[in-house]
């Protein structure tokens, strides 16, 4: 699944772009019932979509779609801030922060799949800090689903703006301001971080 995930966040394969179980099979030298569980956690995570009668395709994302996404993730994060600020005594911010040095290495190295994986990361874990398991299991399906858009956007962004460390930046603004514990501060550093422009 790594590979065929893979294909599908650096563009190899592209949005709309039919997957044909016989070419994966022999692509990848693997009997159809691994790959029909690969294509099953795909779909969970928003990257491929099954379609009736007609099979699996790489997700397709209208602008629409997009945009009621994005809004989601704007709201949930939102309310994931008014709960976890201040920060309970002993929160620990360990994933956050492993998250953050995650995407700086990736950055780095210009390996926008890892840099994409550990932005994933960072926003999750942030709204973990809620303590919220159900607001968990509303967010997921959500950042997962723009996924596919962000890992577009991070080509965009390093080939247009040339500088891979800029989205690191933008996210350590934000670790900082949750290690602050002041929700004004938070809202203003997640309102500018870039989540519409960059799609970080």
């Amino acid at each position: 699944m790594n590979q065929l995930r893979e294909d599908i966040l650096s563009g190899a394969l592209q949005p709309g772009e039919r997957l044909i179980e016989e070419q994966l099979t022999r692509r990848f030298g693997i009997s159809r019932a691994p790959l029909r569980e690969a294509l099953r956690l795909l779909d969970e995570q928003g990257l491929v979509e099954h379609l009736p009668r007609r099979g699996v395709r790489v997700a397709q994302l209208s602008e629409r779609d997009v945009d009621e996404l994005f809004g989601l993730r704007d709201v949930l994060e939102q309310y994931a801030v008014s709960l976890f600020t201040p920060l309970a005594e002993g929160t620990h911010v360990g994933d956050l922060e492993d998250a953050l040095k995650a995407m700086d290495v990736a950055a780095r190295k210009g390996d926008l799949r890892e840099e994409n994986d550990a932005h994933c990361r960072f926003h999750i874990a942030m709204v973990a800090l809620a303590g919220q398991r159900h607001l968990l299991l509303a967010y997921r399906p959500v950042i997962h689903k723009l996924q596919l858009y962000m890992a577009a956007n991070l080509r965009r962004e390093v080939e247009h703006v040339g500088d891979p460390g800029d989205g690191v930046r933008r996210h350590r603004k934000l670790f900082d301001a949750v290690v602050s514990q002041d929700a004004p501060t938070v809202l203003a550093a997640l309102a500018s971080h870039g989540a519409r422009t960059y799609i970080g």
